[in-house]
């Protein structure tokens, strides 16, 4: 049975998605990845997100992003709910990663629409909602789309995730991906139905929560900063909560130049906070400079150690 129209799930605040750390195998770094786990759950997180864009999915194999599912659960033991985003180029590809994450103890899931091919001709949205509804179909925990059109080049309206929300009774959390006036008016349509979380690293991140948002999917490097401003904002303390956004928002600008910023420096800010290094990439398209290295250095020290 699905989940019932009438409760979305209580997910709310600031969830960490987890980079992927390499070692100089160029295979997943085991200890590296189970330490930024236990700093995520030792930093009081709400929750964890995995096999998203920072975590560099789509240059990860189908077992790799298995071994990443398995990893969290057994490195976070349970102390928090774990979301997995669901990528692929098929409805079974999709399906069958979903079955594995939830057999594997995933609270909720996120569907990212399958990618555009180089050369190949936009799709209708109505290819997109079937895609989804299908791939949804069945699962007993809440299931979400990641609805960002310009990171992943599509996205569905504000109509039709009503429509799709109406449909597949089990889609009842949105992964948004763009400027807080976006939001709002995607909030004033589905918030009653489902709580929808931002991401873009964290910008516009008080203007997010007024829009409605029930919190943010970020990159850990300095997602504790992030949930501190949550917890003042929704407390009351707007005063506290936008000073510490003047503190942390050079950083989240840093590092959020573009994608390959992210991966690039944003992943050496958390490992830096986290007590350990990133020596290996993988088929890395910006390679550090020292001028940026001292960058992010600077702003590691100025946010403290994560846990």
């Amino acid at each position: 049975m699905n989940p019932s129209n009438a409760n979305p799930p209580d997910i709310a605040g600031i969830y960490p998605i987890l980079y992927a750390f390499f070692d100089r195998d160029n295979q997943l770094d085991r200890e590296a990845m189970r330490r930024q786990m236990q700093a995520v759950v030792r930093a009081n997180a709400p929750g964890v997100a995995m096999l998203g864009l920072a975590t560099e999915v789509n240059k990860l194999s189908r077992a790799e992003r298995e071994q990443v599912i398995q990893w969290a659960r057994e490195d976070s033991g349970g102390a928090l709910p774990r979301a997995v985003t669901i990528s692929g180029a098929t409805v079974e590809a999709q399906r069958e990663l979903a079955r594995f994450a939830v057999e594997h103890g995933a609270d909720w899931l996120i569907l990212q629409p399958p990618a555009l091919l180089p050369g190949s001709a936009r799709k209708p949205e109505t290819f997109y909602f079937d895609f989804f509804a299908t791939v949804m179909a069945g699962f007993d925990v809440p299931v979400g789309i990641q609805n960002a059109p310009e990171y992943l080049g599509v996205g569905l309206s504000a109509d039709n995730l009503e429509r799709l929300a109406a449909q597949c009774p089990n889609f009842r959390v949105l992964k948004g991906e763009g400027p807080a006036i976006v939001l709002a008016e995607t909030i004033s349509r589905i918030g009653h139905l489902m709580p929808v979380l931002n991401g873009r690293g964290g910008l516009e991140l008080i203007d997010n929560l007024r829009a409605g948002c029930a919190g943010m999917i970020v990159a850990p490097d300095c997602f504790d900063w992030q949930q501190r401003i949550y917890q003042a904002f929704t407390s009351g303390d707007l005063a506290q909560a936008e000073a510490l956004y003047r503190d942390v928002l050079p950083v989240i600008v840093f590092v959020m130049q573009s994608l390959d910023t992210l991966i690039c420096y944003g992943k050496r800010i958390a490992a830096w906070r986290m007590g350990f290094e990133v020596l290996h990439d993988r088929d890395t398209k910006l390679l550090p400079s020292r001028f940026g290295l001292d960058a992010a250095r600077r702003f590691a020290d100025a946010l403290g150690p994560l846990a």
